[in-house]
């Protein structure tokens, strides 16, 4: 039974990818990502960029269902949301910073607020970006 799912699973993730035609990059929970989301108003569509850190992954990237959520301080409130990472409406993600956590939930940082909900930063991170450009 369990391969007939995973068959499944594989093939629904390959079909997905051929339609939507970008590639997801390599982040976990910690990592400050913007999240670019196609948002329909009436006859019009544009993208929106959504900033913030990742507080959770559930599934496995080899999973269609996989979802991220991200939480970001908007006028002083904390603000969450969930993504579907094969969802048609991404448009794009990109790492803006890489986090250095213990954990791979971190949904304590609802709990803080100001300086303490800051996460350290890799360092190592940078230095392969600027090799990158």
């Amino acid at each position: 039974m369990k391969n007939i799912i995973s068959d499944f699973n594989k093939s629904q993730l390959k079909k997905i990818q051929e339609q939507s035609g970008f590639k997801v990059p390599n982040f976990k929970a910690g990592d400050t990502v913007s999240v670019k989301y196609k948002i329909t108003e009436g006859d019009t569509a544009r993208l929106q960029a959504y900033n913030g850190v990742v507080i959770a992954r559930t599934k496995s990237s080899e999973n269609y269902n996989a979802t991220f959520t991200v939480r970001k301080i908007s006028s002083g409130v904390g603000v969450e949301r969930k993504f579907n990472l094969y969802s048609p409406l991404l448009a794009g993600i990109e790492v803006l910073k890489q986090g250095d956590v213990r954990r791979a939930k971190l949904y304590y940082l609802r709990n803080l607020t100001g300086k303490a909900s800051r996460i350290k930063e890799k360092l190592d991170f940078l230095e392969v970006q600027n090799e990158k450009n």
